[in-house]
């Protein structure tokens, strides 16, 4: 698949997740997300609200401001989850990326997971954006049919690879696909952890993705095809 600089940019979620980030970092990812044109800029929630966290002045333009629930290990109860993604909302995150407890996925426990999925939702309302992130790469195939099952049962906008941190590594174009049809055309995918260049980000594209999360989002769009 071959996607102009342009084109591949709104496919992207621009991350800064690192946890000794500091307001001054967040500052120079938000001003490289409006440069380089992506979908949405991803930060931490102790960094919201960002006209007060960050810069008073800011000013995303048309990208989109996303955080994370329950990250990075999903270890967190759905009441701990709902919590942190209401007050995300308030301040103004238009996006929720949410870890599940990878334990309930290999407990097979969907009524469980979908219970968390919903509590999330319910402070999550539409046309505000909820992607799920199943660490697939931790995960069997029957698990990530599972977990994805859960996401579609809850209301779930995306499901998502990765959070980037766990040591079972990030996406696969063969996750990307297993995902993608479990999911349909109904739900996004994205893709994310271990995207570092345009190669892997145009092949996770072609397996089925519809975002992608990456921090190195200029070196991936430099290597596109310019146009």
């Amino acid at each position: 698949m071959t996607l102009t600089a342009p084109e591949l940019a709104h496919y992207i979620d621009h991350t800064l997740l690192s946890p000794d980030a500091t307001p001054e970092q967040v500052v120079t990812a938000l001003a490289e997300a409006r440069e380089l044109g992506v979908f949405a800029v991803c930060v931490s929630p102790s960094m919201l609200p960002l006209d007060v966290k960050v810069d008073p002045d800011i000013d995303l333009g048309p990208v989109a401001l996303a955080t994370v629930v329950g990250f990075p290990s999903g270890k967190h109860t759905k009441t701990v989850k709902a919590f942190e993604a209401a007050q995300a909302v308030e301040h103004g995150a238009g996006e929720i990326d949410m870890v599940l407890d990878l334990g309930l996925v290999h407990l097979g426990d969907r009524d469980a997971l979908t219970e968390q999925v919903l509590a999330v939702r319910r402070e999550v309302p539409r046309p505000l954006v909820l992607k799920v992130i199943i660490e697939s790469a931790a995960l069997t195939d029957d698990e990530i049919m599972l977990a994805c099952g859960a996401a579609v049962e809850a209301g779930a906008d995306f499901v998502k690879t990765s959070t980037g941190f766990h040591p079972a590594g990030g996406a696969t174009t063969h996750a990307v696909e297993l995902m993608r049809r479990c999911v349909g055309d109904d739900l996004g995918v994205k893709a994310s952890g271990g995207i570092r260049d345009y190669d892997t980000a145009a092949a996770m594209i072609a397996a089925g993705a519809s975002r992608i999360g990456c921090s190195a989002s200029r070196a991936i769009l430099a290597g596109a095809p310019q146009g």
